[in-house]
């Protein structure tokens, strides 16, 4: 099969976009396939480090075309920001970038809605990075107030926007928005200029990316966030707005399932998560801020500290049969090497009952006591180790029992930010 697939196992921040980069050249098209803004991809490359929003991995490897698919709702000041930032550290951006004329498009009134939502809430913040993300999927279930990019270069975008924002104003007033009342010609001119400048990129990304899988091109399948955080079946209401998990891959791409061969689950060797909801591991304590400072454990998008805890076994297995994955890459375990004892939740414990299913309720996952293997710490730098076999024997006895727990194997070991700190083994050393 020519499509492979990179797919986080926890609620996001699992280092994806350091893997899309590394297994690049393998590949002759990356594919981002749902999300918005709010996905944070970080790479560093040498001494330097590339933070990346809408633009797929890939872009940063010579010779590889990268497709932003239907599912992606695209902010456009946002995208060119990324671009002229790309281009100004000598990346080639051009036809190496194609960006669906049915992905939907993110405007100054999802942006506010978002605000004036989140604050109307009241309680534990769900973890919106306010950027109008959700709101623009909400339009899109809609359909009245939708606007896709293609649509932005028809004649009569500016008839749709000034219909749109004659209604977002009374719903914006009516939910409370103390803001100035959106100007309709004003973001037809603006974002008229945006469509200009991304004009050479729009493209029918579908037929293209089913013409390469009948063809026999290798696809890499970028995803964004992470698997818990699916909206269907994530913790839901805690979750973003689009299939996160392997489901949405054919929804999000356009590509059947049947095209895709491989599937690689990314994790973290501890946990970490953004915003309010449930988090049965999470270490409020000094370890806590260890590993968040020896993690640097801060968002790409929002600079927000991340909550950090141990590895979840439970929640990981089940984001790995949800998305179906083939092996483990499990990232970040040069921060997991200064500590003295490591922890696995191996189950819950929930009512007095141990289980290792992970509830569907938020409720219910609130209430769950983990049930943890200590391991003794390996204490080892291991930053510059670059073979799996010089790793401690204590850090492999960890990943074996990741490995274990989990039911697949783990084939990557990341110890280190940079593209030379990876180790491939099994089937991925190919």
């Amino acid at each position: 099969m020519p499509g492979t697939c990179v797919i986080g196992l926890q609620w996001g921040d699992e280092a994806k976009g350091k893997l899309v980069d590394l297994l690049t050249s393998r590949f002759e098209v990356v594919v981002r396939y749902q999300g918005g803004a709010n996905a944070g991809h970080t790479v560093v490359v040498g001494d330097k480090t590339y933070k990346l929003h809408h633009v797929p991995s890939g872009i940063l490897t010579r010779g590889v075309v990268n497709v932003v698919t239907p599912g992606v709702v695209i902010n456009p000041p946002t995208i060119l920001r990324e671009i002229d930032s790309l281009m100004a550290q000598g990346v080639e951006v051009g036809s190496n970038l194609m960006l669906s004329d049915r992905a939907h498009v993110v405007f100054p009134w999802h942006i506010a809605e978002d605000k004036v939502m989140d604050q109307a809430t009241g309680g534990e913040n769900i973890g919106t990075t306010l950027r109008g993300i959700g709101p623009c999927y909400r339009d899109k279930v809609g359909r009245a107030h939708a606007i896709r990019l293609g649509d932005m270069l028809r004649p009569d975008f500016a008839q749709r926007v000034e219909h749109i924002v004659a209604a977002k104003n009374k719903l914006l007033i009516g939910i409370g928005s103390q803001a100035e009342a959106l100007d309709a010609v004003a973001i037809v001119d603006e974002y008229s200029s945006y469509a200009r400048r991304l004009k050479p990129y729009v493209a029918e990304t579908t037929h293209f990316l089913l013409d390469a899988v009948e063809t026999g091109k290798n696809l890499l399948f970028e995803g964004a966030q992470g698997s818990l955080l699916d909206i269907d079946h994530g913790t839901f209401p805690y979750v973003t707005s689009s299939n996160a998990s392997g489901v949405g891959v054919s929804g999000g791409s356009g590509v059947p399932g049947r095209w895709i061969g491989k599937v690689i689950g990314v994790a973290k060797g501890y946990t970490t998560r953004v915003g309010g909801g449930p988090f049965p591991t999470e270490l409020d304590d000094a370890v806590g801020q260890r590993i968040r400072d020896l993690g640097r454990e801060y968002g790409t998008t929002t600079g927000r500290p991340r909550r950090c805890g141990w590895f979840d076994a439970v929640a990981v297995r089940y984001a790995a049969r949800l998305s179906g994955i083939d092996c483990i890459s499990l990232m970040m375990m040069d921060v997991l090497s200064q500590l003295d004892e490591i922890r696995i939740c191996t189950a819950y414990e929930i009512d007095g009952q141990r289980t290792d299913r992970f509830p569907s309720h938020c409720d219910d996952l609130r209430r769950v006591k983990p049930v943890y293997e200590t391991f003794a710490g390996w204490q080892t730098d291991v930053t510059g180790v670059r073979v799996y076999g010089d790793l401690p024997e204590a850090a492999r006895r960890y990943i074996d029992r990741v490995s274990e727990l989990v039911g697949k194997p783990v084939e990557i070991v990341s110890v280190g930010p940079d593209r030379a700190q990876t180790m491939f083994t099994g089937s991925m050393a190919v």
